[in-house]
């Protein structure tokens, strides 16, 4: 099978919704591998800490999580490195349809789409950079 990209990075506490969209995501032929973070603070670590040849190209980001929210994960993200931010596309997947959620996370910079769960290959299809 050929993949559009190498890797991506969910970052969702939910571990149902974790297994569906890894499911969807490997199947589609969307991505070969796809990490999976239950926390913000673990999946910033995990880009902190990776080769930049590995930093995954699409991050797929719930809004609504304990301890830190997608939100939070945002600000932090803008403090790292260019070649970082440069490399990895910010996906929103959200059960929030809140407008003001919707248009928060719309207009962060790094955010390149902002979809409702659940995830689908229709959704999947439509991401572009």
């Amino acid at each position: 099978m050929t993949y559009r990209f190498s890797s991506v990075l969910l970052i969702d506490d939910n571990e149902i919704d974790n297994f569906i969209n890894e499911r969807i995501i490997q199947t589609s032929g969307f991505a070969e591998q796809v990490i999976v973070k239950t926390s913000c603070d673990d999946a910033l670590e995990f880009l902190r800490t990776s080769a930049p040849e590995n930093i995954p190209h699409v991050i797929f980001l719930d809004l609504t999580m304990p301890v830190k929210d997608g939100f939070a994960f945002l600000d932090e993200f803008n403090q790292f490195q260019d070649e970082i931010k440069k490399r990895s596309k910010v996906v929103v997947l959200s059960a929030s349809i809140s407008p003001e959620d919707i248009n928060k996370a719309s207009s962060n910079p790094y955010v390149i789409r902002y979809i409702n769960k659940p995830l689908s290959e229709k959704y999947l299809e439509a991401i572009s950079f």
